[in-house]
């Protein structure tokens, strides 16, 4: 679900052409997250839909799901887990293989980090082909955690990623979409 597009939040987006290759628009929300008032309104954007529902943990997927999940997390008085990329974690972790553009990465988090029927949001800053969104929720459901949400700032439709969190039975809201790359 994507709500109307907030002027003061696409606004704070930064498009880069050519980046991180030739032929890719890449949409910057470092710009938005300097901005107090365009932040301030994106997490609460992000967290309205969940304001008085029970929500135990929010997941931040590395990086800037980790900006936007604590913001969320506070937001809603929920615990924040961060799923990261292999190696980052120094307690005892679980992890799950998944595949990019050009091979195979790896993400995981603690253990003990959410438990069996905890409800949790998955949180990140924009869903394009969904890879990293689909393994994030899978490493989640694989402890027994219940997905009640994955939500974004941008989504990129053309490239199906909603479609495919949706896909899993996890409700996706994002705040705009682009369309492209």
């Amino acid at each position: 679900m994507t709500v109307s597009v907030d002027p003061t939040l696409a606004s704070a987006i930064r498009s880069i052409p050519d980046y991180p290759k030739p032929g890719i628009m890449f949409r910057d929300i470092t710009t938005l997250l300097g901005d107090a008032r365009a932040f301030r309104r994106a997490v609460d954007q992000l967290v309205q839909p969940y304001a008085g529902t029970k929500v135990d943990k929010v997941a931040g997927i590395e990086a800037r799901g980790f900006i936007l999940g604590g913001a969320v997390a506070h937001q809603v008085s929920a615990g924040f887990v961060p799923i990261r990329k292999k190696g980052k974690l120094p307690h005892e972790t679980v992890r799950i293989a998944y595949s990019l553009e050009y091979g195979i990465d790896e993400m995981e988090m603690h253990k003990d980090a959410v438990g069996a029927g905890e409800k949790v949001l998955v949180v990140d800053d924009l869903i394009a082909t969904g890879g990293t969104a689909e393994a994030a929720i899978k490493l989640l459901q694989s402890i027994g955690a219940e997905v009640v949400a994955a939500c974004f700032i941008i989504d990129l439709p053309d490239l199906g990623g909603a479609k495919k969190i949706e896909a899993l039975g996890v409700p996706v809201r994002s705040l705009m979409e682009f369309e492209g790359d």
